[in-house]
């Protein structure tokens, strides 16, 4: 689908104040993973998430982000009344019904003649609610679209270890789990208009989808546990995150990066057993084939190395230096602690 003028005027967003790292979570998880002879330190180690932030006990789902949608009206420009359609894609709910929308449309005081209604896709809810939007928009039915999503983790994540750390949870089991303790909480909001009408030159061009809903049940979840089969689910996305850039790329007439026409089989088997394999020292294993194999093949001519020396205070985390990036290739993850 192409959108031709299609805006986005503002993005706003709030992060909860409190943090706990993968550190902690191991800490507690220490006991289970000693018994199940299981890595003490796997989820920074697999997911290269160092902490995840929560909000305050007892915090509303629907407050936080009603305060994050305002500030979105505030940063757009525009007042309440301009606003022609309220659409929220949290997968967190504070109740059954009312509608998530419903709550935040009456909280921020928007008019009657505003529509307002959830959609709930997992992870792709907050873009399914730009397509709806823009399409909404491109077609004249409405100026303004406000986009909402606020999330909450702690819950599920606190449930998830205290069934992990019963005596009766297999090795599969604990695997099985893993993938919650790597949830977080946020709040974010997008205004969206017509390009008539926007201040800015941020443009949507346009949107493509494709689902294979065969694996759709790979990661099954609740308000109390989530069960995920990793591997599994990760081949299945890289393949269909393929399949749908060939699709993107076909429609755009994109040509790719690939401008010496480099083409070797044990090349691209080597890349696709990496993009499914959680294993850190496979994986980088299968990486360092990958570069052994441009080398040897002339594909790359390295001409020269420059040394880069660096220098961090003791306090500052989360830098994780690397030889592939700068210094500050992890910047929004630096963070102080005393």
């Amino acid at each position: 689908m192409r959108f031709e003028n299609l805006a986005i005027e503002t993005v706003t967003y709030e992060l909860p104040p409190r943090w706990v790292t993968s550190t902690e979570l191991e800490d507690r998880l220490l006991s289970a993973m000693q018994r199940l002879k299981l890595p003490t330190r796997p989820i920074q180690l697999l997911t290269g998430i160092a902490r995840r932030r929560f909000w305050e006990p007892g915090t509303k789902i629907h407050d936080v982000a009603t305060r994050v949608a305002r500030r979105a009206i505030y940063s757009a420009g525009i007042t309440p009344d301009q606003v022609g359609i309220l659409i929220n894609t949290s997968v967190c709910k504070d109740y059954i019904e009312p509608s998530m929308a419903s709550l935040v449309h009456g909280d921020l005081g928007l008019p009657a003649s505003c529509r307002n209604f959830d959609v709930a896709n997992a992870c792709l809810g907050f873009l399914d609610g730009i397509q709806i939007a823009g399409q909404m928009i491109e077609s004249g039915l409405v100026d303004y679209a406000l986009i909402v999503d606020g999330e909450s983790s702690e819950d599920i994540v606190e449930s998830t270890i205290r069934r992990l750390l019963r005596l009766d949870i297999t090795a599969k089991e604990f695997w099985e789990n893993f993938a919650t303790l790597t949830l977080g909480s946020v709040a974010v909001a997008m205004v969206l208009t017509h390009a008539r009408l926007s201040r800015t030159t941020h443009r949507v061009n346009g949107s493509v989808t494709l689902a294979d809903t065969s694996q759709n049940r790979l990661c099954l979840g609740t308000t109390e546990r989530m069960v995920t089969e990793s591997t599994r689910l990760l081949k299945a996305g890289v393949s269909l995150a393929q399949r749908t850039w060939e699709v993107a790329q076909k429609a755009n007439k994109w040509q790719g990066r690939n401008i010496t026409r480099f083409r070797n089989d044990e090349y691209d088997r080597a890349y696709r057993a990496a993009e499914g394999e959680v294993d850190p020292v496979k994986r980088a294993a299968l990486f360092i084939r990958m570069n052994d194999i441009v080398i040897q093949n002339v594909v790359v001519i390295p001409v020269l190395w420059r040394n880069g020396v660096s220098g961090a205070a003791n306090a500052l985390h989360g830098m994780d230096l690397t030889g592939w990036d700068s210094t500050f290739w992890r910047l929004p993850y630096w963070y102080k602690q005393a």
